[in-house]
């Protein structure tokens, strides 16, 4: 991004801070623009260019019979964390896309969950360009449960 560009995600999650429930309001808009994102009703704790921590209670309608978070869900929120990281330090004049995911499960997943993911632009991108982020979800004791590698694919709109 260009000197003073401010990306449209970042400039709504800073509005949005100035409000007591700044967060849960971004998060709720979210979840309406990609309902079923929204489906695990994810909370979108912090946000900056190219860093996300997004977080999901630990609730019936995300669980599956083991009494643990479905791998589903577990993914989900996975692509919801590094979705935000890429598309938080593109230019507004970009898009990303997802193309592939993949989980590697480490243990069973119980109790708040919070997901993070890093992206650094690289310094020469063309246009629809795959890049690899991963967010690590970690419990609340802050075992490592799953690691979900997303491949985005970033271009110009067009």
């Amino acid at each position: 991004m260009q000197s003073g560009e401010e990306n449209f995600l970042i400039k709504w999650w800073n509005r949005l801070q100035a409000f007591p429930a700044g967060d849960w309001l971004f998060s709720f808009a979210l979840g309406r623009v990609a309902p079923y994102s929204g489906s695990i009703s994810a909370r979108v704790e912090a946000l900056s260019p190219g860093y996300a921590r997004v977080s999901i209670k630990d609730r019936r309608q995300v669980r599956n019979h083991l009494k643990s978070i479905h791998a589903i869900a577990l993914i989900n929120l996975g692509e919801i964390a590094t979705g935000l990281a890429v598309l938080s330090s593109i230019p507004d004049s970009m898009r990303g896309i997802v193309l592939g995911l993949e989980a590697e499960y480490v243990k069973k997943a119980r109790g708040k969950l919070t997901a993070t993911a890093t992206f650094e632009m690289p310094e020469k991108i063309d246009d629809n360009s795959p890049v690899k982020v991963t967010a690590e979800l970690v419990d609340a004791a802050g075992d490592v449960v799953t690691r979900v590698h997303a491949t985005w694919l970033i271009g110009y709109k067009k």
